[in-house]
């Protein structure tokens, strides 16, 4: 358990791209979600990474209407740019995000913090693939996301459900001392980021969801694919790296020492 008494103060960040069509109602939703039904104090941020139809503009209204709204301009695209932005930005105890459809059912998020805050895990995340997870979604859809999913296992030796739920929440350690080292801008961000912080010695807490398929995705699921695989090739030659192992025995390093009553105030 979190030794302060106090409540965490929750950042949630949503990522969008070209989505002027959609975010005002969007934010709207999740906004009465977290005055009505989430327990800790929290604000939204939405990170505009490079969006050309207008998006700014009525995020930049959204932020004047709503004072726990706030916008962050990022000139290049990709989701996992504008989230290592966004989170090592923050200076909020928890740092989370969902996608602007919120195809994830948001009551996943109190769960996802109180792991975190309350149960020692370091990072949580959405899951779609366990047996308690309630699922809407195309086959072909499914069917790749399982595949992948297994590939990940077979290659990284991980124990996480599902690298690529868009829904995770993680600590403020883990944003400071993980985020900046994953090198993806784009849709693998997630996968390498459970991954790394995996093989360092970060706990990640599962959290099945209630999903359903957003019929307006605009990803490219073949190319997003391909990409993806390439990643966790990457990662793969990364782990066997002299800087990463280096990184590794130092977080074990502290690991022991905070068991044994020491300082947990150093960081990378």
């Amino acid at each position: 358990m979190n030794p302060s008494r106090r409540d965490p103060v929750v950042e949630l960040v949503i990522p969008v791209l070209n989505e002027a069509h959609v975010l005002e109602r969007s934010v709207s939703s999740i906004r009465n979600h977290l005055q009505e039904r989430f327990p800790f104090p929290a604000s939204l941020l939405i990170a505009d990474n490079g969006s050309t139809d207008g998006t700014g503009e009525v995020a930049d209204e959204l932020a004047a209407r709503w004072s726990d709204v706030n916008v962050l301009k990022i000139s290049l695209p990709g989701r996992g740019r504008a989230l290592r932005e966004a989170w090592t930005k923050s200076d909020a105890d928890i740092v989370a995000y969902t996608d602007v459809d919120i195809s994830t059912d948001l009551k996943a998020l109190e769960p996802l913090c109180r792991g975190i805050w309350e149960e020692g895990f370091d990072l949580g995340t959405g899951s779609r693939l366990m047996k308690a997870s309630e699922v809407t979604r195309g086959f072909k859809r499914d069917t790749i996301s399982r595949l992948y999913n297994l590939l990940v296992k077979a290659v990284l030796f991980t124990r996480f459900s599902d690298a690529q739920c868009g829904f995770k929440a993680v600590s403020r350690r883990v944003a400071d001392e993980v985020v900046p080292l994953i090198a993806d801008d784009a849709w693998f961000f997630d996968t390498e980021l459970l991954a790394v912080s995996e093989k360092l010695g970060y706990r990640i807490k599962d959290e099945p969801v209630r999903w359903i398929d957003d019929e307006d995705s605009r990803v490219r699921i073949l190319k997003t694919a391909w990409e993806d695989i390439k990643g966790v090739l990457r990662v793969r030659r990364y782990l066997w790296t002299n800087e990463f192992r280096a990184r590794r025995r130092k977080v074990r390093a502290r690991a022991r020492t905070n068991e044994a009553g020491g300082s947990c105030a150093e960081s990378f």
